[in-house]
């Protein structure tokens, strides 16, 4: 079978490798759509395990069904998932699942980037495979997984109906946090970006008003647009270390600020601790999503409560994953890359 082997963000090659044969409990999947996420051109972390198949935000058809798997069946559509939790670890006990070890180690193969996809046991019996309703495109399959990850985060902050929102960096993550907070009954819904394109995308989203983040006076700019005061909940989606200085000053007293974007290890942004004390902001991370999130997730999109196939702006054939990911690299006229492995 035909796979797109990662070695760079520059250097993905058509390769062949052998079709995977799948064991008892498990499922073989021919993958239809895969996109590509804002962490698959994290070339720092993924170089380091290259050469390697990427790609986790999965749908296709079921191919085979090993020896004793139960509630799924040859043709069904299914989005499946490389992360699963053990659900019986003192984490997943507490609702933390995404700590748990078991998640952090469980992975399908090769990656969503080829045209078919082994996934484990473990995977199937921990609920990291899921049904397509008929309803739903293969497409909009794909965003069940980051729209998870997303509703983890804003379940985390105790997202309010009403709730003034600031969303600081609107690539697709941050697109994904418009549309759901705004789902959620969050009030006035404000966003950053650097790019002309995803400031666009942002006020086509949902949000209220959107500044460049390079504007001199960008929070006392922010502030303004809140009617003078602070915001409830900040939710970071990029990494630039100034932005998290920006989420602390723009927070207002009792605010939330959840921490989404993923720095590099040994990053230090420093910040007062006094104003963070005297604030009483609540600062907290997420990371993941659960399969209880990505229920809530394909719900949100099944019923229409949050439309994603419009930013959708390329679909690529297997040979063309280059392309996709030097488009996510460069984010300039492209929000949603999705690769075909069957074309």
């Amino acid at each position: 079978m035909r796979v797109a082997m990662y070695y760079n963000n520059n250097d993905v090659r058509l390769e062949e490798m052998p079709r995977p044969e799948i064991g008892p409990g498990e499922l073989l999947v021919k993958t239809i759509a895969s996109g590509v996420c804002g962490s698959d051109v994290m070339e720092w972390y993924r170089i380091k395990k290259a050469p390697i198949v990427l790609g986790h935000e999965v749908t296709g058809d079921i191919a085979e069904v090993g020896e004793g798997v139960t509630g799924f069946a040859v043709g069904d559509r299914v989005i499946f998932t490389h992360h699963v939790p053990c659900h019986d670890c003192r984490y997943c006990q507490a609702g933390q699942q995404t700590l748990c070890e078991t998640l952090h180690s469980t992975k399908f193969y090769p990656g969503g980037f080829s045209e078919y996809v082994r996934v484990p046991k473990i995977n199937v019996d921990r609920g990291g495979v899921i049904k397509l309703p008929d309803s739903m495109s293969y497409e909009t399959g794909t965003f069940i997984e980051p729209l998870g990850c997303a509703v983890r985060g804003q379940r985390k902050m105790q997202m309010k109906p009403g709730a003034s929102v600031l969303v600081l960096g609107s690539g697709l993550s941050g697109l994904l946090h418009i549309k759901l907070a705004a789902a959620l009954g969050a009030g006035r819904i404000v966003s950053t970006d650097i790019n002309e394109y995803r400031l666009q995308a942002a006020l086509d989203a949902g949000a209220e008003a959107s500044f460049n983040a390079l504007q001199d006076g960008l929070v006392e700019r922010l502030i303004k647009a809140n009617e003078g005061r602070g915001y409830d909940q900040v939710i970071v989606c990029t990494a630039v270390p100034v932005a998290f200085q920006q989420a602390m000053q723009a927070a207002d007293k009792g605010g939330t600020v959840l921490l989404y974007a993923i720095n590099t290890p040994g990053t230090e942004v420093p910040f007062a601790i006094y104003d963070f004390y005297h604030k009483g902001i609540t600062l907290m991370n997420t990371y993941g999503a659960s399969p209880l999130d990505l229920q809530e997730a394909l719900k949100l999109l099944q019923y229409g409560r949050i439309e994603v196939e419009s930013f959708i702006t390329h679909r690529l054939p297997l040979a063309d994953t280059v392309q996709g990911f030097q488009l996510t690299v460069k984010a300039e006229n492209s929000m949603k890359v999705i690769i075909e492995p069957q074309k």
